[in-house]
């Protein structure tokens, strides 16, 4: 049964009980900081809801630059930009690890077909060890 393609999108709807004010700080070197301030429905600061920010960053890879993005749990912007170096060390040794598993998954991924054979056209190649 074929389905609609609006069936499967999702609403763009805004929640106005979740509105944050965001700012970008930058050392225009290394990265940016985001603050993200939650506000209400005015605009006005939410007091019951923290300050949150966060760090990014980019690598360079075969691919082109790469994003970073980590959290940095900082109670003021001082402290957030102090954090920022280790947390963004982190961030880049996370991702690296995540791209080795992947690189490592998908050679290790092999196509068989129903049946245990190679599907046609792939052979059964006769791979000799020295």
């Amino acid at each position: 049964m074929a389905t609609r393609q609006d069936e499967r999108m999702v609403e763009p709807d805004m929640n106005p009980k979740d509105l944050w004010l965001e700012e970008v700080f930058t050392d225009r070197r290394v990265g940016t900081i985001r603050r993200l301030t939650p506000v209400d429905g005015s605009g006005a600061r939410d007091a019951g809801r923290e300050i949150l920010y966060i760090g990014e960053t980019q690598v360079m890879s075969q691919m082109g630059a790469l994003p970073i993005n980590f959290a940095l749990e900082a109670k003021s912007l001082g402290e957030a930009a102090t954090m920022f170096g280790p947390a963004a060390k982190a961030g880049i040794e996370r991702t690296v690890k995540e791209l080795q598993e992947l690189r490592r998954q998908q050679a290790s991924s092999i196509v068989v077909a129903q049946g245990g054979m190679p599907p046609m056209g792939m052979g059964g190649g006769k791979i000799q060890m020295p």
